[in-house]
């Protein structure tokens, strides 16, 4: 479980949009995703990482997207 001092934002619907198409999470996985980066208030990429539903090489395709949007 990761725990942070400070409330997150929620994540952006162009994120959940690009894990959907680019990466083909499956709304199962990001409802998971969503619910426990928020129970956690840890960003949704490093929960869906710690759970397994991205890869290392996925993870990093995450972080290249959000430092470019």
């Amino acid at each position: 479980m990761i725990v942070t001092s400070h409330p997150q934002d929620p994540p952006s619907n162009h994120l959940i949009e690009f894990l959907r198409t680019k990466l083909g999470l499956d709304d199962n996985s990001l409802t998971l995703g969503l619910r426990q980066a928020e129970i956690e208030q840890a960003p949704l990429p490093i929960v869906l990482w710690s759970f397994g539903l991205l890869n290392l090489e996925q993870y990093q395709r995450v972080l290249d997207w959000q430092k470019h949007h």
